[in-house]
């Protein structure tokens, strides 16, 4: 093979991790991961443009209402899915020392890192932030864009071992605690470090609760089933439909909030399914490496999509909202990923990721005679 060839090969290698998806790994689960980090990418580019007084057409605000129904749900899903999993190798101890780890500990500093450049950037973009975001961090996160994520999903993971370890492991009992807490959450919304986890929390149980039979065979072959995805889409749809003529953004009745719960869990099975799908015809593998990457993106996608915009609209004179929107999503996820691979790479800046330097060097196939690459992957699960 042409040694330019090898060379060019090796660096997409190393700047995209591509050796991480040659690991055993669920394919579902960064193809799920894959595509709830795009949604996530697309309402915030989405956001950043609108705010900078470009016209949004209508269909691309729906589409990001139909998103928002389902999306967040998802992680939240999926990371109660393997909650007993990881308790099973972890004591409650470590199972917390580990979710700081990979949660809060990046939030600390990356939510630092976003408002200090906003600050900075004020006279350029659309931000409009002061010292008093600092103390968002720790009380208010809903104010400081995406990273409001990052604590409510830590603290509903903590918050359910606890309860499950200590007061009951009865399913329906805990799936009762969890409506509770979901139906409180509005009288919280004053201190959205509380309300958030308290309303995503259903989902993470629910995510536990099927856990206890998801990865039996047989419901592991009805997910593949192409059949099981299109028996989902007419419910997706009529649920999208129903969510889009209700007006049901602002969630303000109890009945209401109970509808967005079957709206919200049909999209996610929707989802599930549609994730199987593209693992049994292994296509689109690009959304494995964003799902591998999703953290990374999400952390630094808001800079990286408000730097782009501010690029073209200002430098390049470009205001086509679908080129703008097209650009800011793919450098959201394509420039994070490579930010973080460089980041990590020889352990130049791994502490912006974790506050262990838990490094390991995975084998690079594209390197001739299989020697190994430096490249190296942070464990974190």
């Amino acid at each position: 093979m042409n040694s330019n060839l090898v060379q060019k090969q090796s660096w997409v290698s190393k700047a995209f991790n591509l050796p991480a998806l040659q690991k055993s790994r669920l394919h579902w689960v960064d193809y799920l991961k894959g595509i709830a980090i795009v949604l996530v990418v697309y309402r915030h580019s989405l956001l950043g443009i609108e705010g900078s007084g470009e016209y949004i057409p209508p269909y691309l605000e729906q589409a990001n209402l139909v998103f928002y129904s389902f999306r967040m749900p998802l992680f939240f899903m999926l990371s109660g899915i393997f909650a007993s999993l990881s308790l099973r190798k972890r004591t409650v101890k470590q199972y917390i020392e580990n979710k700081f780890e990979t949660l809060l500990y990046p939030y600390f500093i990356w939510v630092i890192i976003q408002i200090t450049l906003q600050i900075i950037s004020s006279g350029f973009t659309n931000s409009n932030r002061g010292l008093i975001d600092y103390t968002y961090i720790f009380y208010q996160p809903r104010n400081l864009d995406q990273f409001w994520y990052l604590p409510a999903l830590f603290n509903a993971a903590v918050v359910y071992i606890l309860i499950k370890k200590y007061v009951t492991q009865r399913w329906w009992l805990l799936l009762l605690i969890a409506l509770g807490f979901y139906f409180l959450s509005p009288y919280m919304q004053s201190v959205s470090m509380i309300s958030d986890w308290m309303e995503f929390y259903i989902f993470f149980a629910v995510g536990d609760t099927i856990s206890q039979l998801f990865f039996h065979e047989r419901v592991q072959i009805f997910f593949k089933n192409p059949f099981t995805l299109l028996v989902a889409i007419p419910f997706f749809i009529l649920a999208q439909t129903f969510y889009l003529n209700h007006d049901m953004y602002y969630l303000t009745t109890v009945t209401m909030r109970a509808e967005f719960l079957v709206i919200a869990f049909t999209g996610c099975f929707t989802m599930l399914a549609f994730s199987f799908m593209l693992q049994r015809l292994n296509v689109m593998s690009w959304l494995r490496i964003l799902g591998y990457h999703s953290l990374y993106i999400y952390v630094m996608h808001v800079m990286i999509a408000a730097f782009t915009r501010t690029l073209m609209v200002h430098v390049f004179d470009i205001h086509n909202v679908y080129i703008i929107l097209i650009s800011c999503i793919t450098a959201g996820c394509v420039v994070s990923i490579i930010i973080y691979n460089l980041f990590i790479y020889n352990n130049f800046a791994w502490f912006l990721f974790t506050y262990k330097k838990n490094i390991k060097r995975v084998r690079n196939p594209l390197q001739k005679n299989n020697v190994t690459s430096p490249q190296t992957v942070i464990t974190t699960g």
